[in-house]
């Protein structure tokens, strides 16, 4: 499926993919690119199997469910142009660092020498039908049903949650805070659950991933506050370059960091959160489950 296109090698791609993860590049933006410097994804593997049959049962891992995004859409019209791409890696101050197989590409396909990604309207997309048959809202909603089940007032936020890692930490920590103090927007004991998957712009030079990060940026902001946990993981059981699914925090937890020794603020602006979190014994190990629709982040307050 990562079939590079042109003279690209598998490295190249790796490398590019790599740095796009790191620059704070979202989803929409990684594959736009991925989409023009593949040989199978954006559209080519229905353009090559016509005039077959193509029925795409689809594991959504992509916030909204946007078909021509979804692993980079290789059964879907694609939506976005060589420019798009090249506009994506300049964006991110990326392009000095792009290999020259894929500067080739990008270049020539900008310049009408090699074929643009299939397009709607192209035959080869009538005999294609595709199916959304697991996303993010399904895994919400049956974390709901797990802690209806065990005594909690229940709600789903969200299932398109994006947004800074660090960011998007402060609007679930006011959250807690307000579902504490007032039972709003669910009277406790309270579960509340939000899915979508954040961004890490990565300056440092630690380990983490988006949950680790969120999990960590929330308990600075829930210090001291008792009765409220929260918990984030990626739903295929691996947070960014690390072998932990995610983090579990508490209003305790910097306070348990500080008797240790460990400045909190210091792991975060390193975006080291998996050092952290490993020397404190908060990570959340699932291993490899086979499967991806994003991140659940859980909030608990009783």
């Amino acid at each position: 499926m990562p079939l590079p296109r042109g003279e690209i090698s598998i490295s190249d791609k790796r490398l590019i993919t790599d740095a796009l993860l790191k620059s704070g590049a979202t989803i929409n933006e990684i594959n736009t690119v991925r989409k023009h410097i593949s040989d199978f994804k954006g559209g080519w593997l229905a353009k090559k199997a016509y005039p077959a049959t193509i029925l795409n049962l689809i594991l959504s891992d992509v916030v909204g469910d946007p078909l021509d995004f979804i692993a980079s859409g290789p059964t879907v019209p694609d939506s976005t142009k060589f420019s798009d791409a090249l506009n994506i890696l300049k964006k991110y101050k990326l392009w000095e660092k792009t290999p020259e197989s894929i500067k080739k590409v990008l270049l020539e396909g900008e310049r009408g020498i090699i074929p643009e990604t299939p397009k709607a309207g192209d035959e080869a997309f009538k005999n294609v039908v595709n199916v959304v048959i697991g996303n993010n809202r399904v895994a919400g909603l049956a974390a709901c049903k797990h802690m209806k089940a065990s005594g909690l007032n229940v709600v789903l936020l969200t299932a398109t949650m994006e947004g800074e890692a660090r960011h998007v930490a402060k609007l679930l920590a006011s959250i807690a805070h307000e579902v504490s103090m007032s039972s709003n927007p669910v009277a406790k004991p309270a579960g509340i659950v939000a899915g979508g998957e954040t961004t890490v712009t990565v300056v440092g030079k630690g380990r983490g991933g988006r949950n680790q990060e969120l999990a960590l940026a929330t308990a600075l902001k829930l210090k001291g506050l008792d009765g409220v946990v929260l918990a984030s993981l990626s739903t295929d059981g691996v947070d960014g370059p690390t072998d932990a699914a995610g983090a579990i925090v508490d209003g305790k937890t910097l306070a348990r960091a500080e008797k240790t020794g460990l400045n909190a603020d210091k792991f975060l602006a390193n975006n080291d959160s998996c050092s952290l979190f490993s020397k404190l014994g908060d990570l959340i190990f699932t291993g490899p489950t086979g499967t991806n629709v994003n991140d659940i982040t859980v909030i608990v307050s009783v």
